[in-house]
């Protein structure tokens, strides 16, 4: 080196901050963006839930429309519009140019966006693909201008880059309309536009989503349900699962006085009698001040935590579908035979509160040769790839579907005419990446998964046992009634019945069978269709007494077998 300064001071003059869009440009995979029928998806996947969330927030019905134009070969024009409250003048450019910018990252309360940087990941791989701007337009209510940008993301300073700016004449009272021209492959199948839209519907009964293809038809999935999901609350953090790292920082930060007054206003489910016991358990004094209490102080106390009984977390910072609402859903897009569903109690993970659902549609059309298929959620929202390195995934292979009728191999998934679906629903979900695709494996998460999949397949195995049992009577009901004409036949042979003691005899036998499969209508079994007109067939009317008074008269002691015979018959 000319200067003969240290290697170090040389490496030190190349090294400088680096911005968080920057990164995500070199490393688009991690958001989603790793091939172009993935990025496709993704793009319309962020806008939806974006506007999901807008409705819902405002108390609105959502009504969305998702329409994929292509332009040319591997080019997309994707617009996203939405009927929700639209989004103030000045906060435009920053939500859709300017990544981890939000409003839910530090709000305990359950919602689909939690990082800040979905929908302007997809204007940052727009500008990337195609060197096009981002329009956006949006109006807060009738009586306010809509406001139309064209945005860029200066992705070395994370900033937006307002291109064009207008007031332009909109026809919708309030609404955000979102426009994208991006690189993608448009592909049908199961991690396809059309399948997230359908699962979406399903998992959310009061949404209308109006879907135009590419190619093809229009598609409307319409709402099932006029009621709007309970919004959520925002809510403290839990004591249960809160590590001590976290702990520490909370101590240094909070303004509370004594250790006993940080415990109840830091966390929830904490009155004046739980902290007590919480410092009792930690050898702690309830009067410390929280800012002297170093690590060794703070393991005490997670140990006093652990120790103490405290009631669990509230549950109006979630929104679980709900039973009812996540039948109606499969019921709506699913043709099965066979559905249930059930929503667990909450559970807590590192502090966080979380509900788990699940629902089971079996039989109708599905497949009865294939692996089951499984509907992935996470607050309402559909995960559709990285199902082998998700929780969801590990629960489902580790419960043991023989015990309710589906044949399963070791370590696979059950194979059967099934779809089945899981929602966790979180004030912060676990994912393994930015890309929200897969839910983490924790222990607290996977047991409950397991627990709702076991109260699902009880009553899965009830309708599949009985259906198999009533199946088998079914053919035994067949027999007979292959029979009956022989039984008649067999008798006149016997006892020298006439033709129409015999179709006599016949018809008895045929009401009996029919009172049985009455008792089969019961518990709701659907008979052979050919039944209705074989019993017809066997049960005709006597012939006329025409018919058999030319007739030999037989002996009077003939006379009693026959009607010792028919008696007991009847």
């Amino acid at each position: 080196m000319a200067n003969n300064d240290p290697v170090a001071i040389e490496l030190a003059k190349m090294q400088r901050d680096i911005s968080i869009a920057s990164f995500f440009e070199k490393n688009r995979h991690l958001l989603g963006f790793d091939n172009p029928r993935k990025a496709l998806l993704t793009t319309i996947k962020e806008a939806v839930d974006n506007s999901l969330d807008a409705c819902e927030e405002a108390d609105m019905l959502p009504e969305i429309s998702v329409e994929v134009i292509e332009m040319s070969e591997n080019k997309f024009k994707v617009i996203v519009e939405d009927n929700g409250p639209g989004i103030i003048k000045k906060q435009i450019p920053h939500i859709f140019a300017r990544l981890l910018y939000g409003s839910k990252f530090f709000k305990l309360s359950q919602s689909r966006g939690q990082q800040g940087i979905g929908i302007s990941a997809s204007v940052m791989y727009s500008q990337l693909t195609t060197g096009k701007s981002a329009k956006i337009t949006s109006k807060i209510g009738p009586k306010y201008p809509a406001h139309f940008y064209k945005l860029r993301i200066d992705t070395q300073k994370n900033k937006p880059e307002i291109i064009k700016e207008e007031v332009v004449e909109w026809e919708k009272d309030h609404g955000t309309k979102v426009e994208l021209d991006l690189e993608g492959s448009y592909q049908k199948g199961d991690q396809s536009i059309d399948q997230y839209l359908k699962q979406t519907a399903i998992i959310n009964p009061h949404v209308t989503l109006i879907y135009q293809p590419p190619k093809g038809e229009q598609l409307m999935f319409a709402r099932a349900t006029e009621i709007m999901p309970k919004k959520p609350r925002e809510i403290k953090p839990h004591p249960y699962g809160v590590e001590i790292g976290k702990l520490i920082g909370m101590l240094k930060l909070t303004d509370s006085k004594t250790l006993q007054s940080f415990l109840m206003k830091e966390f929830s489910r904490v009155g004046p009698g739980t902290a007590k016991q919480v410092c009792e358990n930690s050898f702690l004094l309830p009067n410390t001040k929280p800012r002297s209490i170093n690590r060794e102080m703070a393991e005490k106390l997670i140990e006093g935590i652990k120790k103490t009984k405290i009631i669990s977390p509230p549950t109006d910072c979630i929104s679980p579908i709900g039973e009812d609402l996540l039948e109606k859903g499969l019921r709506k897009e699913i043709n099965a035979e066979f559905y249930c569903s059930v929503t667990r109690p909450p559970g807590v993970y590192r502090g966080n509160p979380f509900v788990i659902e699940a629902g089971i549609a079996y039989g109708g059309d599905q497949g009865s040769d294939n692996p089951i298929k499984i509907m992935r959620y996470a607050n309402r929202v559909p995960l559709l790839y990285q199902q082998g390195s998700c929780a969801i995934n590990k629960s489902v292979v580790n419960t043991i579907w023989r015990n309710y009728g589906l044949s399963q191999s070791r370590g696979a998934l059950p194979v059967g005419p099934m779809t089945l679906v899981v929602h966790i629903a979180s004030v912060w979900v676990p994912f393994t990446s930015e890309s929200k695709e897969a839910i983490a494996h924790y222990p607290e998460i996977i047991q409950e998964i397991k627990r709702a999949l076991q109260e699902c397949g009880r009553k899965l195995g009830l309708y599949v046992n009985k259906k198999r049992r009533i199946k088998f009577e079914s053919k035994k009901r067949d027999y007979i009634r292959t029979f009956i004409p022989h039984i008649g036949a067999a008798l006149k042979d016997l006892i020298h019945i006439s033709d129409s003691e015999e179709k006599e005899v016949e018809n008895l036998l045929a009401v009996a069978l029919e009172r049985s499969r009455g008792n089969l209508e019961e518990v709701g079994v659907i008979d052979n269709p050919d039944y209705d007109e074989e019993l017809a067939a066997i049960g005709k009317e006597k012939k006329q007494d025409d018919d058999f008074e030319g007739e030999d008269q037989e002996n009077n002691s003939d006379k009693e077998d026959k009607q010792t015979t028919l008696e007991g018959v009847k």
